[in-house]
């Protein structure tokens, strides 16, 4: 598959074109087919989408160091000390970032939390490449992130096979109407509802609320992005999210624990 993406007009255009680069200079490192080796070798995937089915709205808790649009959110960051507390506290799964250029991120993250904790683990990635997949099965992920707006249908659908067939579950993002009628189309089973316009970086959850609507029932739904306490947890609940997956509130909250058994206590009950 060649290593390519889906201008959006948006910051993902400069992350993706970089992230082009990166993979070929990965590959050349270190060759597809040792890295198809070790995921070979990697211990088995745990079941993220049965982690997001519960009772209360599921918390997909996530370690972040930065973002492009905020620097760094935490001075101490360590991730396996932020990733046991999120499982320890009641978080259904863990969401690593892993891009080093944007979000000093990094894949030994996400591997070192994936080995101190019993909870899936998702690789937060922008993945245009299959080799990103396989580096993310070696590294014993869970799950993996796709979003809709960066591939073209064939490259989503291919990439999204290779995950489930490396027993992983994919993660399928999207933010309006359209790409939610790709992923539907794709069949995927859980879908994440970006709340954040990436070209004005303005923050809807009503976006969630809009969405929702057009998702089947067998299909796990993840609200992303603006969700700020654990009211704003409920609120999704009540539109449909079975999970909600949360990053700087957490991380900035001064009492990470305290903040997850909150945002995981929110019952799931949809307004009829």
């Amino acid at each position: 598959m060649q290593k390519t993406f889906v201008k959006t007009d948006t910051v993902l255009d400069k992350i993706l074109a970089h992230k082009v680069e990166e993979v070929a200079a990965q590959e050349a490192k270190i060759p597809l087919c040792d890295v198809i080796s070790r995921a070979a070798d990697a211990s088995p995937p745990r079941d993220f989408a049965a982690a997001l089915r519960r009772d209360t709205v599921a918390l997909i808790a996530e370690v972040k160091k930065a973002s492009p649009s905020k620097g760094v959110l935490i001075e101490d960051f360590d991730p396996v000390r932020i990733g046991t507390a999120y499982a320890a506290n009641g978080a259904a799964a863990i969401s690593v970032l892993t891009d080093e250029q944007f979000f000093q991120g990094s894949l030994s993250y996400m591997q070192a939390v994936r080995a101190a904790v019993d909870v899936p683990v998702l690789r937060k990635e922008f993945v245009i490449d299959p080799y990103q997949v396989y580096e993310a099965r070696a590294a014993a992920a869970d799950a993996v992130l796709l979003i809709v707006a960066a591939l073209a249908d064939a490259q989503l659908a291919d990439l999204h096979r290779l995950i489930l067939e490396l027993g992983m579950t994919p993660l399928v993002e999207v933010h309006n109407e359209d790409e939610m009628a790709r992923a539907l189309d794709l069949g995927a089973s859980v879908i994440g509802i970006n709340n954040r316009d990436l070209k004005t970086f303005h923050v809807d959850l009503g976006v969630t609320e809009r969405l929702a609507k057009r998702v089947p029932a067998q299909v796990t739904l993840v609200a992303e992005s603006g969700i700020m306490n654990a009211q704003d947890v409920y609120q999704l609940g009540q539109l449909g999210a079975h999970a909600v997956l949360v990053g700087e509130s957490l991380v900035k909250s001064g009492d990470i624990a305290s903040s997850v058994r909150a945002y995981s206590s929110q019952q799931r009950e949809p307004l009829t």
